[in-house]
């Protein structure tokens, strides 16, 4: 189990959260202490206000006196009604807030019960509650609810997930945002690209493409990333996702830092030379696109190669899953661009500078381009010529070792945390 401490000074927008989905009956009350309750046993969005009045008002100098905690069960966790109320009061006593009013809702708008609760961290003398070390003692609340409702360990879950294979999106499968957090939140940890569209690359292989969107807000510019997924064709597939959704490390500001420090590393980093020679080896050995791909593959190489409308190639990307490095074709060699690859797999009269020391290579190399040429056309979409199912599994089993899977991630109760952290952000006074 999971717990999510958040603080804020705004009362109305943690149960406006709450009681929406309470409206929308996807959430229910499950407990309250110390709230108000009308004569039918329903709760009102005032008298839940209300109930929290004499703390607030009593509030000495707390700046951020709103508590919104949610506890979060493994999705194979089955917990009754009862078992949520009771893990609830548990942890509020525990952890200091047990003669606090609060409010327990449970969530079922995901495929992960979970429950929610809000109250203050200020007591009735309006003095703020300790939070000395509380994510620490959190942490360890967390470990003994779980021996003491049987549940899932999420220690235990995250050594599990090195053992799973992960999976490309696919968008035919539904809970489409839950699949794409598995990658987009994790990903730009592991992998070193120096471009957006070098990042967009990566994405490609598990069927996401990241999309720029620029505008303007009070006068001021802006800019922003939105994910889509792709279809088998490569094409998008539904509408766009927030990157706010998917945490700070899919934003665009982020993105742009990591860039940037990615370069830095990159640049006297051995993992170039290693990959250039690599790639010319493989070079040395082939006569066409797809074995190319195919020996690549078997080097733990993949390529994405952008192809316009009319079929010529404009952009080649490498991605090295030994060193976790992107490269375009051009920051590798010359003789590894775009426009070399294009006349090679469009023309058929590619000069490999890889190969000018080997007059006998580069022979058999030009009669294989001769004889192999009608068999290397790109599709009428450009997409990537798919390999073959054992290969693909050996490279999505690479990525499995590194990426932990977020299915039933409540992708709201994220965006909604954001949005708090701007407001707050707005109201710094600036100097």
């Amino acid at each position: 189990m999971i717990a999510k401490i958040g603080r804020g000074s705004s009362l109305y927008g943690a149960l406006a959260y709450n009681y929406q989905k309470l409206e929308k009956e996807s959430a229910q009350v499950l407990f309250t202490q110390k709230i108000i309750q009308s004569p039918d046993g329903s709760y009102s969005l005032e008298q839940l206000s209300r109930s929290f009045e004499l703390h607030l008002l009593a509030n000495r100098k707390t700046e951020k006196p709103i508590l919104h905690i949610s506890l979060n069960p493994d999705p194979k966790d089955n917990l009754s009604d009862t078992d949520f109320e009771s893990m609830a009061q548990d942890y509020m006593r525990q952890m200091g807030y047990g003669n606090q009013p609060f409010v327990v809702f449970k969530h079922t708008d995901i495929d992960r019960a979970h429950i929610h609760m809000v109250s203050v961290c200020v007591d009735e003398d309006g003095r703020k509650i300790s939070d000395k070390f509380e994510k620490r003692r959190s942490m360890a609340l967390c470990r003994e609810l779980e021996k003491q409702y049987g549940l899932i360990s999420a220690v235990d879950k995250q050594q599990e997930v090195h053992n799973l294979t992960f999976k490309p999106v696919d968008y035919k499968a539904g809970d489409i945002k839950s699949q794409m957090a598995s990658v987009l939140r994790y990903l730009p940890k592991y992998y070193q690209f120096q471009t957006f569209g070098g990042y967009n690359a990566v994405l490609s292989l598990f069927n996401i493409t990241a999309q720029e969107v620029k505008g303007e807000y009070n006068g001021i510019p802006k800019q922003g990333l939105v994910y889509f997924a792709l279809n088998e064709k490569g094409e998008k597939a539904g509408n766009p996702f927030k990157a706010s959704l998917f945490g700070k490390n899919a934003g665009y500001l982020q993105l742009q830092s990591q860039c940037d420090q990615n370069r830095i590393k990159l640049k006297d980093s051995s993992a170039k030379e290693s990959v250039k020679d690599r790639i010319e080896s493989v070079l040395q050995t082939v006569s066409n696109e797809l074995d190319f791909r195919k020996k690549l593959m078997e080097e733990r190489i993949n390529i994405v190669v952008r192809r316009n409308a009319e079929g010529r190639i404009y952009g080649i990307t490498f991605i090295d899953h030994k060193s976790r490095s992107v490269w375009n074709g051009s920051e590798l060699a010359k003789n590894l661009s775009a426009n070399v690859f294009n006349d090679w797999w469009n023309k058929g009269n590619k000069t490999d500078l890889a190969l000018k020391n080997n007059t006998k290579a580069k022979e058999t190399f030009r009669e294989g381009n001769q004889i192999n040429h009608v068999n290397s056309q790109p599709d009428s979409l450009g997409k990537e010529n798919a390999p073959s199912s054992e290969q693909e599994n050996n490279v999505f089993e690479t990525f499995g070792s590194l990426l932990p899977l977020a299915q039933g991630e409540d992708f709201q109760e994220t965006d909604f945390a954001n949005q708090l952290k701007r407001k707050a952000n707005r109201r710094k006074p600036k100097f």
